[in-house]
């Protein structure tokens, strides 16, 4: 019996690429997800867009050399040789061409800011769009799965299991939110539930230095691929791996962009102290804030870093809703945020004089620029966005089993999977999130229209 589509989506996400890009292979797709608002309420829309891209055109085109194997040589280095480098290598192998694919075919204006790199990145490679917020690639991503007569969406519905059909594929079982259950015979599904973030208990057992921490993320990333990868038998890896944050606005509960820190920020405690080197990554930050008495504290910057950051969606929400202190000088700033003036004031000269050389950074910063009043401040709190460790798949996005093999017809790609980031939160660069999301579906729909005889031949030459 022909199966009733080729490919179920779990996880509206960055699932979608998965689904456009089956369309665009000539596979039919069901796209489901429990959440009726995922245009503005999963990880994917949540995010700031960007998606490492090594030796893409736009690189080449604003001069920056850069290729796949150096792009792992920066994961290596971040995670301590701890990421699994079978999909790492995928992934950074497909980096380029899935940045041009969602140019070319998705229609999302990709841009590469180089005015700085993020921690960990040796060269500029992280592409976004404007205004750097993920509900403009999820929308283009679905305006893309709207477009296409391949797809059907099917919101909200969650699936609740996946069963074998030998000699058929798979049977996946959705749930409607009044409880009534759908059997849907497919050639696969894919697995882009997230992860587990939004389930407190996971949290405390896998991440217990973050469970305290604001969670920021899809409220529907409860651990669904786990539970169902468990029933088919397959491996899970790397599950104390996060994306924390350090920089969440405490009034207006959006991401306060580390771009600030780049461009010479300072964070410092509710004792004005600085506590770490805040350049080696705003992941292992939040652990970093989370520990320090109140768990919470102040990033401090100045005009310069204010405009330079306007260019991100979140710190215009992080504007609108007031919660950027300014002064026209050290004392005032001290005052207005409630900290001790004079240890606010040598933490702010002593990071000056980091920079003109005349003394070593205790933490051992040293990239930033002199803060010039008047100053600006937001009070942040550290938060988990979303989790890292997951079902473990290969090159092609297959999960595997406890034995290494594949499980028949069961993709899994961002938070469902394991992903790049190594153990913990240090090894997390800017973007791992998003590339597995996105990349590892990619991946999925090209490796599901291959196996698939008939629609062989419509599958451009090379397609992954």
């Amino acid at each position: 019996m022909t199966p009733d589509v080729d490919l179920v989506v779990a996880g509206a996400g960055g699932g979608l690429a998965a689904a456009v890009r089956a369309a665009e292979l000539g596979l039919d797709v069901l796209v489901v997800d429990p959440d009726p608002h995922f245009r503005r309420g999963n990880n994917t829309s949540m995010s700031t867009a960007m998606v490492p891209g090594p030796g893409s055109r736009f690189q080449a085109a604003a001069g920056i050399d850069d290729s796949p194997e150096r792009f792992l040589d920066d994961i290596v280095r971040k995670t301590g040789g701890t990421a699994d480098l079978r999909i790492a290598t995928a992934l950074a192998e497909v980096g380029a061409e899935l940045v041009e694919w969602l140019a070319d075919h998705v229609g999302v204006p990709i841009e590469l800011p180089t005015d700085f790199a993020y921690p960990g990145h040796s060269v500029p490679r992280v592409h976004s769009l404007p205004g750097r917020h993920g509900s403009t690639l999820l929308r283009h991503l679905t305006d893309a799965v709207e477009r296409s007569d391949r797809i059907d969406l099917l919101v909200p519905a969650r699936l609740v299991a996946v069963r074998p059909e030998v000699g058929r594929g798979v049977r996946a079982v959705v749930e409607d939110p009044d409880g009534t259950c759908e059997e849907i015979v497919a050639r696969a599904v894919l697995l882009a539930t997230n992860g587990y973030g939004a389930d407190a208990g996971l949290v405390r057992t896998h991440l217990p230095e973050i469970a305290g921490a604001t969670y920021h993320g899809g409220e529907h990333s409860r651990g669904d691929a786990l539970r169902i990868g468990a029933e088919l038998g397959a491996a899970t890896g790397y599950l104390d791996a996060y994306q924390g944050h350090a920089a969440l606005s405490a009034a207006a509960q959006t991401l306060v962009t580390w771009t600030a820190v780049m461009h010479g920020a300072a964070v410092v405690d509710t004792g004005g102290r600085r506590f770490g080197d805040e350049t080696t990554g705003y992941s292992e930050y939040a652990a970093a804030l989370a520990a320090r008495p109140g768990g919470r504290g102040w990033m401090v910057f100045d005009e310069r870093i204010d405009g330079l950051c306007r260019a991100f969606g979140d710190y215009q929400d992080v504007l609108a809703a007031g919660a950027v202190r300014t002064a026209d000088s050290v004392a005032g700033l001290a005052a207005v945020i409630g900290v001790p003036a004079d240890t606010l004031a040598a933490e702010v000269e002593d990071l000056a004089r980091v920079v003109s050389g005349e003394r070593d950074d205790p933490f051992g910063r040293t990239s930033a620029t002199p803060l010039v009043p008047p100053l600006c401040a937001v009070e942040i709190v550290p938060a988990l966005f979303h989790t890292q460790g997951g079902l473990l798949v290969d090159e092609h996005a297959r999960v595997l089993d406890t034995a290494g093999d594949p499980v028949p017809g069961l993709y899994a790609a961002g938070g469902a999977a394991a992903g790049i980031s190594g153990h913990g939160a240090a090894g997390y660069l800017a973007g791992n999130g998003l590339l597995p999301a996105l990349g590892l579906a990619y991946l999925a729909a090209g490796h599901l229209a291959r196996s698939v005889p008939t629609v062989r031949s419509t599958a451009p030459e090379g397609a992954r």
